[in-house]
This record gives C-alpha cells, structure tokens and sequence, in this order.
C-alpha cells in the first residue's frame, strides 16, 4: 500500500478541445477556469493511487460524501507568476505544502509528500501555461489544491476514501473598486475564528461560516469585515486577509505589527513574506503582537498611524482605507497622503514574484 502518491507515476490525458475565452479580463476573479485539473484518489484499503492530468471536468460524489455533510475537506491557494521573461513562477510553493499537510491533520485526511505533489502542480500548470498570455501582461495563473472526503456515509468518522485534485484559474482583480482603499466593518458580535479552533488552518468551512456577517459588511457600506476577538476586542483578520498596521506605537517607535499566530489566524505567505522582508531592511521594529480597537482608536487620535494594510495570496496587499465601528467611522490615511510602506513592499515582492529579482522564494515552472 503506497504512503504517498509519486510524480514519476503521472499519466497526462490532454482535452481534445480547449475552453480558452477570448475576453477573460471581463470575468470575475475564480470564473475563468484552464483546460485540465489534477486528480489523486485514496482508499485506506489501496492507499493513494498514480496521480493523474485529465481535462477539466464535473466531479461525481455519493450523496452522502462526508465532506459536503460535515466538512471534511481542505484547500489551498497559490499562484504561478508571469515574468517578464514569459516565464511562470510559483511563489514559495513549499509553505503552501506545509500548511496542506497541517489542515490535513486537523481534518483526519491522509499524509502525502509534499514534494511530490509540488511536483505533480509544477506539471500541471507547465500543460497550462498558455493561459496566462492570452490577456494582459499582469495576468497570472491562481492554483487551487483542494483535498475532500469522499467517504459515502453518513457517519461522523475519519475518511477511508478521499480525493486530492488541483484546478487552475486566471487570477485578476480580487476586489472590485477603486484605488483608494477598502472599508472595513467591525463588530464584536461575529468571531472567525477561537484559540484551539481551526483558524489557522485552511478549511472550507471557516470562510462559509463568515458569509452573514460579509454581507451585513455591506449593509453599511462596507467590502470587508474586520474580525474580533476577546472582551478587548483584539484585531485579529479582515476577511480572507492578515492585518498590519504601520504606526507609531505607545512607546513612540517606529513599527510594524500583526496580529500573531496564536490559532486564532492563517498563517499567510504572503505574511511570512512581509515579516522577513521587512525584518531584513532594519530600518523600524517588526512585531507580532496583539492589538486591540482601543489601542487603534487612540493612535488615530493622536495621528500615530501610517497606514493599514491587508495581504493576502488572492489579494496582494490592500491598502485600508476606513473602519467602522460602533457605530463610527474611523478613517485611516490615505494612499496619498502619505510615502505607503506597502507601495515598498509590493514592488519588492513583484520583482521576486516576477523574476526580476532572482531568489530560492519562487520555483520556475
């Protein structure tokens, strides 16, 4: 019985037809899906079997699937980056793996080596890498690992069959409006995520928890929430995004600070990035700490707060550009208002992403 699944082992069916779109650029972010998906089943009987390049098709599931009654399932969420050079790169693939491996353990889903389904992805965005010259030159490739129970009963248990598959889409704007910022909605009485939960683990069910209060968002004029946690209402994630605040903290020093990885918040890559890029210029304190409402308010009072972004993998980075919150509205410093830390830090993870900046963070495709 295989332990894990091996690249040497993929067979590749190419479609006869292809679903390339002459205007992608006017669909939405996650509609515009390539030709082909990668395909991995496992039986506790069998273990895993050969991986598998087939065309992009409908999966068929047991209407008792354990994944879709009780959530037994898990993704992930990278791109492969077009480079000036017309090549693709994927971004630090390896920590995208890792933390696979760890929602997999969380959820009871079998172990996989996580080299070799690198590897596995690597082939299957190569077969579709066309799609990412057929619009703009800032058109990239978003790769979705997604790994589900299929177990056919309706019993609350551990899997004995599963399936690991990989679909790729065009990855344009994530959201939609203009350049000045998202708003951000802040209330108390939503949580995302609670110590000892599931928060720092990517599974399907911690983003469809989140959809009420996302559209409440709305109701006051909002794109995101900001998520809350504890009496003293502590900063913790702004919808599928890790917060940073530039400011000039209590102490009066120069930082930069996020919440830490406490369970409560994913530990994004694009976080880790910013946090080692950052702590490697030495030019202000980076830390990972707690911050509270409070302690925004009153530096937004006292005009200690430089800027605020999200980051994200789908995202990028986002400027923030207003919080409301019991029922005011907390506007934060504008794009242009100030020289954005955040502008920096883009450009730097753009010319590594992009290949302009050569690094061991970006796998060549």
């Amino acid at each position: 019985m295989a332990d894990s699944f091996k690249a040497a082992d993929l067979t590749v069916q190419l479609c006869s037809e292809s679903l390339k779109t002459t205007s992608p650029e006017s669909k939405a972010f996650g509609t515009v899906f390539t030709d082909h998906m990668l395909t991995i089943e496992w039986s506790e009987a069998e273990g895993w079997g050969a991986p598998r390049i087939r065309p992009f098709g409908n999966l068929s599931m047991h209407p008792a699937c354990s994944s879709l009654h009780y959530g037994i399932q898990l993704f992930e969420g990278l791109k492969a980056y077009r480079g000036e050079d017309e090549r693709l790169r994927l971004f630090r693939p390896m920590l995208n793996m890792k933390r696979m491996s760890k929602s997999a353990r969380r959820v009871c889903l079998p172990a996989f080596d996580e080299v070799e389904l690198l590897e596995c992805i690597r082939r299957l965005v190569e077969i579709e890498q066309d799609w990412a010259f057929i619009s703009g030159p800032s058109t990239h490739l978003y790769v979705r690992p997604t790994f589900i129970s299929t177990e056919a009963s309706l019993g609350v248990k551990r899997a004995t069959r599963a399936l690991l598959y990989v679909i790729i889409c065009l990855a344009g704007s994530y959201f939609s409006g203009g350049s000045e910022g998202l708003s951000l909605w802040a209330d108390p009485k939503y949580i995302r995520g609670a110590k000892g939960g599931t928060g720092d683990c990517k599974l399907g069910g911690n983003y469809g928890g989140c959809l009420a209060a996302q559209y409440e968002a709305k109701e006051f004029g909002c794109q995101q929430v900001l998520w809350l946690y504890g009496d003293d209402h502590q900063i913790t994630e702004a919808g599928t995004m890790n917060i940073f605040l530039h400011w000039i903290n209590e102490d009066g020093v120069e930082e930069l600070a996020t919440p830490p990885l406490d369970s409560l918040i994913l530990p994004g890559v694009t976080r880790q990035s910013i946090l080692e890029i950052t702590r490697k210029w030495g030019e202000f304190a980076v830390s990972e700490r707690y911050l509270t409402m409070d302690q925004l308010c009153s530096a937004l009072e006292q005009q200690r707060v430089k800027e605020m972004f999200g980051s994200g993998t789908a995202c990028m980075i986002c400027h923030l550009s207003q919080i409301v919150y019991k029922g005011e509205k907390l506007r934060l410093p504008g794009v242009n208002e100030n020289p954005q830390l955040s502008t920096r830090i883009i450009k730097e993870l753009e010319d590594i992403q992009c290949g302009r900046t050569p690094s061991d963070w970006t796998l060549l495709v």
